[in-house]
């Protein structure tokens, strides 16, 4: 892949579910290109299909329609496994839920994906990418001993670890108060800068949208509107 290709290329993305009555049409023609190193933000009101979007993105729905592609790899491709080892190498997720696992501690769950990968510096990693989050004196304390805050930090330094090309976040402060918010936010664009990952964020929040390079509005499962931040910005 060349510095000029797109690292996540979407065509005529459709996606449907099966729900209590039926087929519900969920996205309708997507077309979206994003390069590497770019951080855009997807907004629209409830139910326009953003985090739907970025499931997509990420293998975790498969497109009914179009084709998906990540680094050059098409993701409509492959099976479940196939997309796990994918993501596993390539992408980091994070969740508005944090989805930590009760019975280990912050530095076993932040290890526990990179001993899956076959790194053999997973604990070390765990704990500097924990160190990172400002979380270094927290790292053999379990979720439930944690605050809100310091658990989506543990859930970022864990997407953080694998150094993931791609980042992918959906609401990742929708479960926080404001200054918990912003300082994961902080957080996020600083792990980003690290690492030289690139970002798709959904969020309803006009000022974190503010940040992203572009941001993609969704409305009804369809692109509404795309535009680039002013440099000012």
């Amino acid at each position: 892949m060349t510095t000029s290709d797109p690292i996540l290329s979407l065509k005529d993305v459709d996606l449907s579910l099966i729900g209590n009555a039926g087929p519900v049409d969920i996205l309708h023609g997507i077309s979206l290109s994003v390069a590497p190193g770019e951080t855009v933000g997807l907004t629209g009101p409830s139910g326009s299909g953003k985090s739907s979007l970025l499931m997509v993105m990420g293998g975790l729905e498969q497109a009914t329609g179009g084709s998906v592609a990540a680094l050059g790899h098409d993701l409509t491709a492959m099976d479940e496994d196939a997309l796990a080892r994918f993501r596993r190498a390539h992408m980091g997720v994070v969740f508005q839920s944090f989805h930590l696992i009760p019975t280990m501690i912050a530095l076993e769950n932040v290890a526990t994906p990179l001993e899956l990968a076959g790194h053999k510096d997973a604990f070390d990693r765990a704990a500097e990418e924990l160190e990172a989050v400002g979380l270094g004196h927290r790292t053999h304390h379990y979720p439930a001993q944690m605050s809100g805050g310091e658990q989506q930090r543990v859930a970022l330094a864990r997407a953080a670890a694998p150094r993931p090309k791609i980042l992918l976040a959906d609401e990742p402060t929708g479960n926080l108060d404001e200054t918990n918010g912003a300082a994961i936010m902080d957080l996020l664009f600083g792990l980003r800068d690290r690492h030289g990952a690139t970002l798709v964020l959904v969020t309803h929040a006009a000022d974190l949208a503010a940040r992203c390079d572009r941001v993609v509005r969704l409305r009804d499962g369809r692109v509404d509107a795309e535009a680039a931040q002013e440099a000012a910005e």
